[in-house]
């Protein structure tokens, strides 16, 4: 059974108290967005009260119709003006629009003042400690100041090379090294992550882009961050590389092809370093168009050594709409603040739970 929570500081009920639905605004309505929505309106205990979204073709459109719900039109109509529906007092926000910390710190502060809890899909927020200190702790006192918490979560980061890692060692007792290698066949996935890593392009556009920092998955750094604090483990310095996975043959997916020669998506590999140099957490993804054998691998070096493979890999798109979903009432009964998915105890969110 969940609780919502009131407002303000007053965030724990008593069991005396009525029961009633979670209310969720949904801000960014884009691929991701509209997936997590599908999946809220399946939860009983969910009410879908309000939708964010600067776009003009969607704002002032029903949310249903957007999202492609067979069950639309839903009565939510999508506004461009964020203040006016955070002004609605929702338990939690689910935000999805960039993957930018900084580019988004607006829009989770105007969250927060609003009272509301955050589940968010912004790779950097999935850990930012080391690599944003400073918006952490903005983030974190403006969280406590409302008595709410927020989390930014996901498949990756947020799941396979962080929580999942992290989870697993609850069954060792040293670890000295830890490895995940996620290999994802982008064929399946939707247009704007075929862009994101760069398929089709040659690879010098590829290595222009990935130098400027377009061309990139975003996150990896913030997992080995994660892991290492996890374990303890003296990481000091974490490195990132990026290279094209080059096409051999044709390779046409639902919405481009990919030609030989071509570049076929993204090679990326983050480490974790001790001041001596020695390597001690590596995260590896391969995320391209026709990548064969897909799974998701996680080695842990330690006392026992311990060996995980998940064959077919996690389905990016399902996975973090699912994951994102299933944070929604565990949020609501965290600690305020900022928080991570290595503090949350997330299991299933079943579609016929009690409010």
């Amino acid at each position: 059974m969940f609780r919502r929570p009131q407002s303000g500081r007053q965030h724990k009920q008593t069991e005396n108290e009525v029961k009633k639905k979670i209310r969720a605004i949904q801000y960014g309505v884009g691929p991701i967005g509209a997936s997590i929505v599908r999946l809220m309106r399946e939860k009983q205990a969910i009410e879908i009260i309000g939708a964010i979204d600067t776009d003009p073709a969607k704002a002032g459109r029903d949310l249903g119709e957007v999202v492609g719900a067979p069950d639309a039109p839903w009565s939510v109509k999508i506004s461009g003006e964020a203040k006016d529906v955070l002004e609605q007092n929702a338990d939690v926000v689910i935000h999805s629009t960039s993957s930018s910390l900084p580019n988004v710190m607006d829009q989770l502060l105007a969250c927060l003042e609003a009272e509301s809890s955050i589940v968010s899909t912004c790779e950097e927020l999935s850990y930012p400690f080391r690599t944003y200190p400073e918006l952490a702790a903005q983030l974190d006192a403006a969280a406590k100041e409302s008595g709410v918490a927020l989390v930014g979560t996901g498949v990756n980061p947020g799941f396979v090379m962080d929580k999942l890692v992290v989870t697993l060692a609850a069954v060792s007792q040293r670890i000295q090294h830890a490895k995940a290698l996620r290999i994802v066949d982008a064929s399946k996935r939707r247009l704007p992550l075929q862009k994101k890593i760069g398929a089709g392009m040659t690879v010098e556009e590829f290595r222009a882009q990935a130098k400027a920092g377009v061309i990139k998955h975003v996150g990896l750094p913030e997992s080995v961050a994660m892991v290492a604090d996890s374990f303890n483990l003296p990481v000091e310095q974490i490195t990132e590389t990026i290279e094209p996975k080059v096409a051999a043959e044709r390779m046409p997916t639902e919405y481009l092809t990919v030609e030989p020669g071509q570049a076929a998506g993204v090679h990326q590999i983050a480490r974790g370093f001790s001041k001596d140099g020695t390597e001690l957490v590596y995260l590896e993804l391969q995320m391209f168009v026709g990548a064969k054998d897909p799974a998701d691998t996680v080695l842990l070096t330690g006392h026992p050594n311990i060996s995980l493979v998940i064959p077919g890999g996690s389905h990016g798109d399902i996975a973090t709409a699912s994951v994102v979903v299933n944070s929604i009432p565990v949020i609501l009964e965290a600690r305020a603040g900022l928080r991570t998915s290595r503090d949350l105890p997330i299991g299933f969110f079943s579609p016929n739970a009690r409010p």
